[in-house]
């Protein structure tokens, strides 16, 4: 059996490497061979944001993935990020270090169940959170990210039946600033509805002056604390302008060690979640990715994302018009 099968079938992790190997320079050698670029999301582990070409949110990485002149896009994220990629990109090969990079989000909106809902409501524009499936970005209208999804929202009429899916937490959060009525999808992330507000206020007790930050995937209860809620780009560059000196970050805790590199002089302290055990909160799916799957995913152009091409054409009309929408709002 050859090395491409043995990926394809068991994964990188029974791939056997030299130990001294230096992952970053040969990734950096097979950017080059490749014509490759490696979009790394914010919640990637340290090392992985520091070898990324473009490092960002959803709404940064689908643009960038929609213009990049690269033949091969390695995605370091989770699946719909790649898919995203590949939506956009259709003759350019994406490949994703890890298959099973999934989203806990993504998975609470099942494309038939979704489907049959959609259908019990004709009269509503279906909008829904990049953090979706193909299959669901297939049944929708319009995409939207946590950085855009405001105002999005508000580029509709105030009296069109809309349906927000799959968060229930930031579909909340817009219907409460924007003084809209969305039919909300009952989905969540695991990472944000895990943060615990008692241990929160602890901590707030423990650190009076710091600034609670929070990501409106946050529960609402949780947001009524925060002193800015916003998205990942947003929480990065509020710390950056902000005079504060600390802060209580409630999102995934990879976004951090970007916080720390731009105000190397503030203090940053992630969230904690109910886990009594656990001081911050991570994403499982983010950390699957390795530099050394990222190495072996560039070498070998495996695991490769595939999508029927019905269904791509169908999934890529709401992704094109959240970045026209996007780019006529300047965005």
């Amino acid at each position: 059996m050859d090395i491409n099968n043995i990926i394809k079938e068991k994964g990188f992790l029974d791939i056997d490497l030299p130990k001294d190997i230096d992952y970053k320079s040969e990734i950096e050698k097979l950017k080059k061979e490749k014509n490759a670029i490696i979009l790394g999301h914010y919640y990637q582990t340290d090392d992985i944001q520091e070898i990324s070409d473009i490092l960002g949110d959803s709404l940064a990485l689908a643009q960038e993935a929609a213009k990049t002149n690269a033949d091969l896009i390695v995605f370091a994220g989770v699946h719909f990020m790649a898919e995203t990629a590949k939506l956009v990109n259709p003759m350019k090969k994406v490949v994703l270090p890890d298959l099973n990079a999934g989203c806990s989000l993504a998975d609470s909106a099942p494309a038939d169940q979704f489907e049959k809902f959609v259908k019990e409501h004709p009269d509503h524009t279906v909008i829904t959170y990049i953090n979706s499936s193909t299959e669901v970005k297939a049944l929708t209208d319009v995409c939207v990210t946590s950085s855009n999804a405001v105002q999005i929202v508000n580029s509709f009429p105030k009296d069109e039946k809309l349906i927000f899916a799959p968060d229930k937490n930031l579909g909340s959060y817009i219907n409460k600033i924007s003084g809209r009525n969305m039919l909300l999808w009952d989905g969540a992330c695991h990472v944000h509805k895990e943060f615990s507000i008692p241990r929160l206020l602890e901590l707030k007790k423990e650190y009076p002056n710091a600034k609670i930050i929070a990501h409106p995937e946050c529960q609402s209860d949780l947001l009524i604390l925060a002193d800015h809620i916003g998205s990942t780009s947003s929480l990065l560059k509020f710390t950056q302008t902000d005079n504060n000196e600390q802060y209580i970050v409630a999102t995934e805790s990879g976004i951090l060690h970007q916080m720390r590199k731009f105000s190397p002089n503030k203090h940053f302290i992630p969230a904690p979640p109910e886990d009594s055990t656990c001081a911050c909160n991570d994403c499982v799916f983010m950390k699957l990715n390795t530099l050394k799957k990222i190495y072996l995913a560039m070498k070998y152009e495996v695991p490769e994302i595939t999508l029927d091409e019905e269904l791509r054409k169908r999934a890529a009309k709401p992704i094109e018009r959240m970045l026209e929408i996007s780019a006529n709002l300047g965005l």
